[in-house]
């Protein structure tokens, strides 16, 4: 933590969790997976700079497992929608940031933006047992928004570059949960010092537009 900002965790949720059913996030619960070295919130938003070599990922591929990456978690429902803004500079092969919905080391999705062959891409994980990868549009802002619902054991991943469109990204099978942690994830796999602030965050109850409406 932050020597500056020596506030308990609880400070995130409280700050970042205004809008939205507060019913469906527990923010008594609110805690950090791998809590990065520094962080700090301030004027409503969450500052994290990544620790380097910090990842998720299980096996595909790689054939290891990693489980290191910076994620400050929310407890929630089955049947929500969380959404968040995201601002971040990404150089270095692999840095990303977005949101995680999270069941247990096994079972999680994360989505947001990852930097790879030089640029930034919307990017989305979704690990049952072993994870995938799936790349979207490479994107020239370093400033976007990510939303994520969970409903009816399938996961739904929503990217806009201004908070308006929202085109869809994944559609996924996922296990129903009684209570997944949700909330901001950062990590710098091959880097570190990957600077990102979140802020906008809202946990409601799950969207139920269909597939092509961007709203």
């Amino acid at each position: 933590m932050n020597k500056s900002d020596t506030k308990p965790l609880l400070t995130y949720a409280a700050i970042l969790s205004p809008t939205g059913t507060s019913k469906l996030a527990r923010k008594s619960q609110s805690r950090y997976g791998h809590e990065p070295s520094t962080w700090s919130v301030c004027g409503g938003a969450l500052n994290v700079t990544t620790d380097p070599g910090t990842d998720f990922w299980r096996e595909t591929h790689y054939g290891f497992i990693r489980d290191s990456g910076h994620f400050l978690g929310v407890s929630a429902s089955d049947g929500f929608t969380v959404q968040i803004r995201v601002r971040g500079e990404f150089r270095n092969l692999y840095d990303q940031a977005g949101l995680m919905v999270r069941a247990d080391d096994r079972h999680w999705v994360k989505a947001g933006v990852e930097f790879t062959d030089g640029q930034a891409y919307f990017s989305a994980v979704v690990t049952n047992e072993k994870s995938d990868w799936s790349l979207g549009q490479a994107i020239a802002t370093s400033d976007f928004f990510v939303r994520i619902t969970l409903a009816k054991e399938s996961i739904r991943v929503q990217t806009s570059t201004d908070g308006k469109s929202w085109p869809l990204l994944r559609l996924a099978p996922f296990p129903t949960s009684e209570a997944c942690m949700v909330g901001p994830m950062t990590c710098s796999p091959e880097g570190g010092h990957l600077v990102v602030q979140f802020s906008e965050f809202s946990i409601t109850p799950a969207k139920t537009t269909g597939l092509h409406d961007l709203s």
